[in-house]
C-alpha cells in the first residue's frame, strides 16, 4: 500500500497487488473561498481499522494544510476527534 495526494484536497491509500487501484482509506479536505480547508471526509476499509491508519492520514492532512499557509476545519466526526485529542495543533484550526 502507498499514500497519495490527489488534487491537493484528497489524501488516499490505494491497494496493490489482487485489489490494485482500490481505495481503502482516504480523507478529503477542499479548500472553502476563505482558504480555510473543510476536513470533511475521513474512511479506511474495515481490512485496516484500529492500525492507526485515519490517524497518519490526518496527520497527513494537517501537514499539507499546514504547509500552503491554511487553516483547518474539521467537519467530520473524526477530523473532530482527532483535534481534540491533539491540542499541539490547536493553532491551525479556522
Amino acid at each position: 500500500m502507498r499514500t497519495e495526494e490527489h488534487e491537493e484536497s484528497v489524501l488516499f491509500i490505494a491497494e496493490e497487488g489482487a485489489r490494485a487501484g482500490q481505495v481503502v482509506a482516504e480523507v478529503t479536505f477542499p479548500t472553502a473561498k476563505d482558504g480555510v480547508a473543510e476536513i470533511n471526509h475521513t474512511f479506511v476499509d474495515e481490512s485496516l481499522r484500529g492500525q492507526g491508519v485515519a490517524g497518519q492520514l490526518l496527520e497527513h492532512a494537517v501537514a499539507v494544510i499546514e504547509r500552503a499557509g491554511k487553516k483547518a476545519r474539521p467537519t467530520c466526526s473524526y477530523a473532530v476527534h482527532w483535534f481534540s485529542r491533539h491540542p499541539e495543533c490547536a493553532d491551525l484550526l479556522a
